[in-house]
């Protein structure tokens, strides 16, 4: 049991497919109690019965575009639990047509929306939970490759993520005097509602099976399984990073395949 008595806040589980769900069974399965975001009563009607299954202690809402959402967050969890231990933002959002076509037709609003959902709401969240966060605490967040290299129509989000990941190198100088940790997981392409928005989505998990050195495509357990790692003691010397979970693709270069 790598998390026994350890409490964990997980931001944007939206179904039994997303990689939140995947990191939160993990999380239970090893003992952490966990407590689930929701935005809006939709997202509220596929959250509660999912908590419910997992067996989380509360439920919460939360805008993350908004600081007195996240603050709220805050206050609710150290009304519930007083401290807690684990931190995952697994938050991001971009209008469908800025994620399709080029990159170069981004709107300005559209621009400006991606960064402040996909990036700055991992900024404000450790800002807001810092004080609830018990030393030797982590935070999680997810990422991608298209913020590194460019990967077609994932266009604005990969520049989110760039910034996300940028974010997570110097969140780590400023909770690290605190002995908290933050890491991000850059995990292959997987089937789940914030993939579906992206344009030719089926053709990239196709692609990736064929090129990447173990022949698949990853799981949302895969992709929980390096969470549960992360949050857990024995990666109390990692910090700041970017740890990929994508079947080995961001090793390749390019790939000819065998006849």
């Amino acid at each position: 049991m790598l998390l026994q008595g350890k409490k964990a806040v997980i931001f944007g589980l939206a179904n039994n497919r997303s990689i939140a769900y995947g990191i939160a069974k993990a999380f239970r399965e090893h003992g952490a109690e966990i407590a689930l975001s929701w935005l809006g009563e939709a997202l509220k009607k596929r959250v509660e019965p999912i908590a419910e299954e997992l067996g989380a202690s509360f439920t919460f809402p939360c805008d993350a575009s908004k600081d007195e959402d996240i603050a709220a967050a805050a206050k609710t969890v150290q009304e519930h639990w007083g401290k807690a231990d684990i931190l995952v933002h697994a938050v991001a959002f971009a209008n469908r047509d800025d994620l399709q076509g080029r990159y170069i037709d981004t709107s300005r609003e559209g621009f400006a929306m991606a960064l402040d959902v996909s990036a700055y709401s991992l900024v404000a969240m450790c800002k807001y939970f810092e004080p609830v966060l018990n030393e030797g605490g982590s935070v999680l967040t997810l990422s991608y490759y298209g913020a590194q290299k460019h990967i077609t129509n994932y266009n604005v989000m990969g520049v989110a993520k760039a910034a996300l990941e940028a974010s997570v190198r110097y969140l780590a100088y400023d909770l690290g005097k605190k002995d908290i940790r933050i890491n991000a997981i850059s995990a292959g392409p997987l089937k789940t509602l914030a993939s579906s928005g992206i344009s030719g989505f089926g053709k990239i998990l196709n692609h990736i099976e064929k090129y990447t050195p173990l022949k698949k495509n990853v799981s949302i357990e895969e992709v929980g399984n390096t969470a549960l790692f992360l949050a857990s003691p024995l990666a109390s010397g990692i910090t700041g990073d970017i740890v990929f979970v994508d079947a080995g693709y961001h090793t390749s270069g390019i790939q000819i395949m065998e006849e």
